[in-house]
């Protein structure tokens, strides 16, 4: 799961049949890298949440068939906004990332 934050709506009125409905925001990360996520939650403009990609986002979704590859999964009520930097600065090393080994 990723840390962004919702920067905007985006309103699409011709889709793909496998999008549905859902609703999309589009989002940056601490990075500055801009996505676009379907949104279960309904998360407002300039709140920090948290979202999965890949085969999660599509199972985090009402309809299991959505096509997405991203999806906000919950709106964080409290954010340190420098925490970003420290923990990408873990991930690219492989330092505490949680994942066991064995």
């Amino acid at each position: 799961m990723d840390i962004v934050r919702v920067v905007g709506e985006l309103v699409c009125t011709r889709r793909v049949p496998g999008l549905g409905s859902a609703s999309l925001r589009v989002v940056r990360s601490a990075q500055g890298v801009v996505s676009v996520a379907t949104d279960p939650v309904g998360a407002p403009v300039g709140r920090w949440v948290f979202a999965t990609t890949g085969s999660a986002a599509r199972l985090a979704m009402p309809d299991k068939t959505c096509m997405t590859d991203l999806t906000i999964c919950g709106i964080i009520d409290h954010w340190d906004e420098d925490v970003p930097a420290a923990t990408t600065e873990h991930r690219a090393t492989g330092v505490g990332s949680g994942a066991s080994k064995g």
